[in-house]
């Protein structure tokens, strides 16, 4: 794997959109012959193919291998490699005939039938047993064509897939998820009277114990508990999967998200899953990347596409990750249209997503889709095979990858000296009452845009990896909305903070612990220690105001007397040690901002939200951006390349690999753009450009370059 990186496209055999597969196979031969070739001849090398359990399995036993056998015969002389997409979602009739008390429950109590989709629930041990056959049954005949190089057992998990109920629904509530619940259950607490004392409950039997449908005003640790095993099931679902390929240690196995979690909440009621522990499940895994999706009201922003990026990066650590879909034409959902997707964009998303460290690319898909609501949507080619110059700007890309690959599949990207904390518990406050809903995510992306505009890079450092001590790779870690923070977390942070790293954190850090319990002092867990303050008074409002200081130093100093915003909270605060500074004050004089020693390094506690006010409206609460970037200027962090020129648009990211650098250069915007990159001056020469192999001058470590709109250019140095 590490001497190929797959770049292809979805194809299952003519123009059937995917999990759907062919019929007779045989007549169509000639045509698949002609697809492959041509895709062969555009410059990719390899094809995504999909087989549902639906198609291969239609009664019990009887497995029809045909259309998989022909296409990846085909591709076997056509010379290129197939990556096998398993879709279990979909499942055959007999299932539910064999097993009618199989089906997905709500959390009403509505039994879900299946229309092909969404299949039947795998905590059924009968469906699960027949599943795991049907999987091991595509493994071993996959592997028998010289074609194969990977297998993806589950394109963008959730606990249900591919149905949209009129009403919101929450999975899964049938009787067989209810006891896998309870064995969690049993695991994590040991005894019925521990689950009682954190629940708040009377339990005389375990199978008394149920998983919640709403909140009440006593605790919600119940909820927490449910989302958490919803994802830790997800995630043992996928190893389950993996596993029953046969084919693990031999070929790559991998799955996709449908998106990186730093953009979703986990309390969806059909589950999202936490990419970190997917990870672990999986030789790589990845997401679906639609930058133009039809859902959305406008296209990806450079900073939603590229936090979507390290987040998934971030989730995946050095072993790299796989791009399961990338968009590959315009979007459409019935009547809704989005906007054209061009070939300078195909190119751009490639190498976006490879300055990422991605490993495998498989746009989404080579045809249109021929049903469904995407009709005529998301294609490379038209549906009536002529080929776009979207397919040959991708497959001109895909050439250079492949005559790159020695060097492109070693390189790593640098890592980053700043992480903001990524942790699924800041969602649950509250129960589901009134939670921080999509606060949350905006100050994690808040603060990333803050760090994009002035190129530093930025890793989403998962809450399980700062409890094992990860926070020590980093000079500065940032928390945004820490409502809730395990205890754990809270001491890593402080031990952190002693060893000289800096921390700041936006309001009321540790407010409630681990189980949703408040914290007797706010900042909790003891962190009022580390920031040398405590909370006074809470305030909340939709406007938040906090005055800088006068006669700040260093990278502060241009902030002095200045306003900035913040959002949501205003919690004024009480430094508890002389030694604590007071870097703002809200409009009634309270202490907004401290900063404070402890051990060796330096924590700041600001009580109110400016990352997720920055996020909210980037223009209006510019001042709150230009705080995060003075904090971490501070800090000592600067960028390894500086851009003078379109900050926020222009972005250059560093990979290193053995004996060679990298640097990918991306204008996200629409309009061009002319900038200079200042480079290390560790490197300030013997450049040449990846794609057009020509020299690129760089005087005194300074490159000024005409970037077209939606350009890249890619350089390397030896």
């Amino acid at each position: 794997p590490s001497t190929f990186i797959p770049v292809g496209v979805w194809y299952g055999g003519g123009t059937v959109r995917a999990p759907m597969m062919p019929r007779d196979v045989e007549a169509q031969r000639n045509a698949w012959r002609h697809d492959l070739e041509t895709i062969k001849g555009l410059g990719f090398n390899s094809i995504k193919a999909w087989v549902d359990w639906a198609s291969v399995e239609p009664r019990e036993g009887e497995f029809q291998f045909a259309a998989l056998d022909q296409l990846m015969t085909l591709a076997d002389e056509a010379g290129l490699r197939v990556i096998v997409q398993i879709y279990t979602d979909s499942s055959p009739e007999w299932v539910g005939a064999a097993y009618p008390d199989a089906s997905f429950v709500t959390a009403g109590g509505e039994r879900i039938g299946s229309q092909a989709a969404p299949g039947y629930c795998i905590d059924h041990p009968k469906v699960r047993a027949a599943m795991t056959r049907f999987i091991r049954a595509v493994g071993d005949r996959a592997r028998q064509h010289r074609s194969l190089y990977g297998v993806d057992v589950w394109s963008e998990p959730h606990i249900v897939n591919w149905v949209w109920f009129n009403e919101p629904k929450a999975f899964c509530y049938c009787q067989y998820t209810q006891t896998r619940f309870r064995d969690w259950l049993r695991q994590k607490y040991g005894t019925l009277d521990a689950l009682n004392a954190a629940w708040y409950r009377t339990f005389h039997d375990w199978d008394e114990a149920e998983a919640p449908r709403y909140g009440t005003i006593l605790s919600y640790t119940d909820l927490m508990d449910w989302n958490t095993f919803v994802a830790a099931k997800l995630r043992d679902d996928l190893r389950a999967k993996a596993d029953a390929t046969g084919l693990q240690g031999q070929y790559p196995i991998s799955s996709h998200s449908d998106a990186p979690a730093v953009m979703l909440s986990p309390l969806s009621g059909y589950g999202n899953p936490d990419d970190w522990w997917m990870s672990d499940a999986v030789d790589f895994y990845g997401t679906s990347l639609y930058p133009r999706h039809a859902a959305a009201a406008t296209p990806w922003s450079p900073v939603r596409l590229t936090s979507a990026l390290d987040g998934i990066r971030s989730a995946a650590g050095d072993k790299g990750w796989w791009v399961g879909e990338l968009q590959a034409g315009q979007g459409a959902t019935g009547v809704r249209v989005a906007t054209p997707v061009t070939p300078s964009d195909v190119r751009l998303w490639g190498w976006a997503a490879l300055s990422r460290g991605a490993r495998s690319i498989s746009y989404y898909a080579y045809y249109p889709m021929s049903s469904g609501y995407e009709s005529n949507g998301y294609g490379l080619i038209d549906l009536d095979g002529r080929v776009t110059d979207r397919a040959k700007a991708a497959g001109a890309f895909a050439r250079i990858v492949q005559r790159e690959t020695p060097l492109l599949a070693s390189a790593r990207p640098r890592p980053g000296r700043v992480a903001v904390l990524y942790n699924r518990l800041s969602y649950l406050v509250g129960g589901n009452t009134v939670g921080p809903g999509t606060t949350v995510r905006n100050s994690m992306i808040g603060f990333y845009r803050a760090m994009f505009e002035r190129n530093i890079p930025v890793d989403f450092l998962h809450v399980d990896d700062l409890i094992a001590g990860g926070a020590k790779r980093y000079t500065a870690v940032y928390l945004g909305t820490p409502l809730m923070l395990p205890s754990a977390a809270a001491a890593a942070l402080k031990a952190f903070v002693e060893g000289g790293g800096v921390l700041i954190s936006e309001a009321r850090p540790a407010w409630n612990d681990e189980r949703g319990f408040a914290s007797p002092r706010i900042p909790g867990a003891g962190l009022d220690e580390v920031f040398g303050a405590r909370e006074r008074l809470l305030r909340s409002g939709d406007i938040v105001t906090m005055n800088m200081a006068e006669g700040l130093t260093g990278a502060l100093a241009p902030l002095a007397g200045q306003s900035v915003p913040g959002a949501t909270f205003a919690e004024s605060l009480d430094p508890l040690r002389d030694d604590v500074r007071v870097l703002a004050r809200f409009e009634d004089g309270a202490p907004a901002m401290t900063s404070a020693p402890f051990g060796r390094g330096r924590a700041t506690l600001i009580g109110t939200f400016p990352a997720a006010a920055f996020e909210t409206d980037p223009d209006k609460h510019r001042a709150a951006g230009t705080l995060l970037q003075a904090l971490v200027e501070d800090a000592g962090i600067r960028p390894d390349i500086s851009i003078d020129g379109a900050p926020g648009l222009v972005e250059a990211r560093i990979l290193d690999a053995p004996g060679h650098t990298l640097v990918i250069a991306i204008n996200h915007d629409e309009a061009p753009h002319r900038v200079t990159l200042t480079l290390p001056r560790t490197m300030p020469d013997g450049w040449r450009n990846l794609e057009t192999e020509a020299s690129v001058p760089t005087p005194e470590g300074k490159l000024t370059h005409d970037f077209a709109a939606r350009d890249v250019l890619v350089m390397v140095r030896e």
